[in-house]
């Protein structure tokens, strides 16, 4: 049998070496230099611009697919804001500017489903068009987004919020509208869950929180509701 030659087994070393570094990076916590969640500065009426998302990186489909899973012990390092624009356009930005529509599917095409992202610096409501956060609280909410110990810990904390349906389309059956607005949510947390998994994040999806608590704090309007909230972050 032929040896390898030195030349090949040098370019093997380093092709294993590569993909090592790349596979620590994904999960590995923001650099000192990269700005980070807990950078971000509330300021009254002052929306926060959010880097323009990445749309070109992670894995591949099949592999974020096989590497999806729930998670609820975290590190409280916090999210680069790049991973964080990463994560919200994933979850519901524009994909399609010309036409206003984003990457998450409503029935009957409602766009009825609203985001609030809890962080360390503040509460903040995500604004798709501008791809910015609107500030809405100054304090640290984490902690009430959910009964678990690690909703206080995890950097984000994403609440789903539904908006009544359009107007010209409303229907009466308020089963079916939940039904509705649970699918919307779940489509949503799902794009969360595929982004976490291609990123090397963790994440999981909340039911358990209370809601005559959490959504007072929200400031929402009258027929707006929580659906689901899902923290994001990395594990343990």
């Amino acid at each position: 049998m032929n040896k390898p030659s030195s030349s090949l087994v040098l370019a093997s070393l380093v092709a294993l070496s590569l993909l090592a570094l790349q596979a620590s990076a994904w999960a590995a916590p923001p650099s000192p230099a990269s700005p980070t969640t807990n950078d971000l500065v509330f300021q009254a009426g002052q929306v926060v611009s959010l880097p323009a998302p990445d749309t070109k990186g992670g894995k591949p489909l099949m592999a974020a697919l096989a590497a999806r899973l729930s998670t609820r012990e975290y590190r409280p390092d916090p999210l680069t804001l790049q991973t964080l624009s990463d994560l919200l356009w994933a979850a519901n930005g524009i994909n399609r500017p010309a036409e206003g529509k984003t990457t998450a599917a409503t029935a009957r095409n409602w766009q009825n489903q609203q985001i609030f992202v809890a962080t360390a610096r503040g509460l903040f409501h995500f604004d798709p068009k501008r791809h910015a956060l609107v500030p809405v609280s100054p304090k640290d909410l984490r902690a009430q987004t959910g009964r678990q110990p690690f909703v206080a810990v995890v950097p984000v904390n994403l609440i789903y919020v539904a908006d009544p349906p359009p107007t010209a389309d409303n229907i009466a059956d308020p089963v079916r509208q939940a039904t509705y607005e649970g699918i919307h949510a779940g489509i949503v947390s799902q794009n969360v869950a595929l982004f976490v998994a291609s990123a090397g994040l963790a994440t999981v999806v909340r039911a358990n929180f209370d809601a005559s608590l959490l959504e007072p704090l929200l400031g929402l309007l009258p027929g707006q509701r929580v659906v689901l909230t899902q923290s994001v972050g990395y594990a343990k």
